[in-house]
């Protein structure tokens, strides 16, 4: 029989619901902490790509990401002044049987409902702004705002970009500032009629992107519009976006961008930061997850599925024998002994999951947290003959093929026998 964990989670974001969907799954005895007084998700569409969504599917979940993503059917890079398409990839099933999963544009919160509704009743613990951790004889102990304590076996820090697990763990660190901002929002596609509900849309000009893609069902485009400025260094999800501002940017453009900007009638704006890659995630009991562990610029669309296949690989490693059966017969007299005795060889054998962990997924997020910097160029390439159609698809596609079609649970190493 293999011991379940008591393993505690900070942070209910979509990296932290996955981990305790993972390892509940597995059996453990999974807690959240969310600091908000409430789970919800806020933000606008986001990208999962093939290697997330195949393992979303594995655990039960394709049914309800069918119903709630999109597949775009294709992919169009379009001039920036004319507005004229300058190249087309199919997506839909071609991606399908390229990668081997799907390829959703999906809005955040609906993915993030998806993923809390998955879990057993009880799991999150809302209203618990982690404060301190210390590591003890018997695990790990967390100290929260509003005065009460936890213990676990595990802490899993999921508690994003600016993380105290990973503050504690790594001591404090600089953002990495890339000079530029992206505003983002929802326009409802009925005020935009002349933009299709089913296609990623890509318009790259002399000094600014604007991405495009359907969620819930194509009746709204997320717009993302990505513009260098190195005046605004706001790092927030929320911090609000100056339509005024948003409108001068695009002007000029061509009559789709502009109607899509003339629609916005809200806009968040987000200084693009990420940080340089750590050393170690793992210390002890205590590791790290998803943005805590490798917050990264959103140019190659992974934030999310990076974060799902971390979960995948922790639940994993976890899944092994801690030390001696706790529902092994033993004698009255015995039993704190046998306890006191196995408690060294459970904290060794946690230790040594969360560095297999860590040695499996950190040289990934590595490259894939430093490519996702070469991604944000608001120029098109050129190809060889000087055009620049094809070379600014293979921009977008080629250079992270190898991302999507990996699949986090092939080659796992072995578990330890029981």
């Amino acid at each position: 029989m293999v011991p379940k964990l008591r393993i505690a989670v900070v942070g209910g974001g979509i990296g932290g619901l996955a981990a305790a969907l993972a390892l509940t799954r597995k059996g453990h005895e999974v807690r959240v902490y969310e600091q908000a007084p409430e789970l919800r998700e806020a933000g606008v569409g986001m990208h999962l790509g093939p290697n997330g969504s195949r393992l979303l599917e594995r655990w039960g979940l394709g049914e309800r990401l069918r119903a709630l993503g999109v597949r775009p059917a294709g992919m169009e890079v379009r001039d920036w002044s004319h507005g004229g398409t300058l190249v087309r990839q199919p997506m839909g099933e071609e991606w399908l049987a390229e990668f081997g999963a799907p390829y959703y544009t999906i809005h955040r919160a609906d993915l993030h409902t998806m993923l809390a509704e998955s879990l057993p009743s009880g799991t999150v613990r809302a209203g618990h702004r982690l404060e301190r951790f210390t590591e003890t004889g018997g695990g790990v102990r967390l100290e929260f705002a509003d005065g009460s304590t936890a213990g676990a076996d595990v802490l899993i820090g999921a508690d994003g970009a600016h993380s105290v697990v990973r503050r504690t763990l790594a001591g404090p660190d600089t953002a990495v500032f890339s000079g530029q901002s992206a505003f983002r929002g929802v326009v409802a596609r009925d005020q935009v009629p002349g933009l299709p509900g089913d296609t990623l849309l890509v318009w790259a000009g002399p000094d600014a992107r604007m991405l495009v893609y359907p969620v819930r069902g194509g009746r709204f485009l997320t717009f993302v519009a990505v513009v260098p400025d190195p005046r605004w260094r706001l790092e927030s999800w929320s911090a609000p976006g100056d339509l005024d501002e948003l409108a001068a940017r695009f002007d000029g453009w061509n009559t789709d961008v502009k109607s899509l900007v003339a629609a916005v009638r809200e806009s968040r704006r987000w200084a693009l930061y990420d940080r340089e890659p750590l050393a170690r995630w793992s210390a002890g009991a205590v590791t790290l997850l998803g943005d805590a562990a490798h917050p990264m610029l959103p140019h190659h669309g992974q934030g999310v599925s990076q974060a799902v296949e971390d979960a995948a690989v922790l639940a994993h490693c976890l899944d092994a024998p801690t030390g001696p059966d706790p529902s092994a017969s033993v004698s009255a007299a015995s039993a704190p002994a046998a306890a006191a005795a196995s408690a060294p060889a459970a904290r060794r054998a946690i230790a040594a999951a969360l560095d297999a962990y860590e040695g499996v997924r950190r040289p990934h997020t590595t490259r894939v947290q430093l490519g996702s910097r070469g991604g944000g160029s608001q120029r098109l390439r050129p190809d060889e003959d000087g055009t620049e159609s094809t070379g600014t698809m293979s921009s977008l596609v080629e250079d992270v093929s190898w991302i999507q079609r990996h699949d986090a649970e092939a080659g796992l190493p072995p578990l330890p026998p029981p």
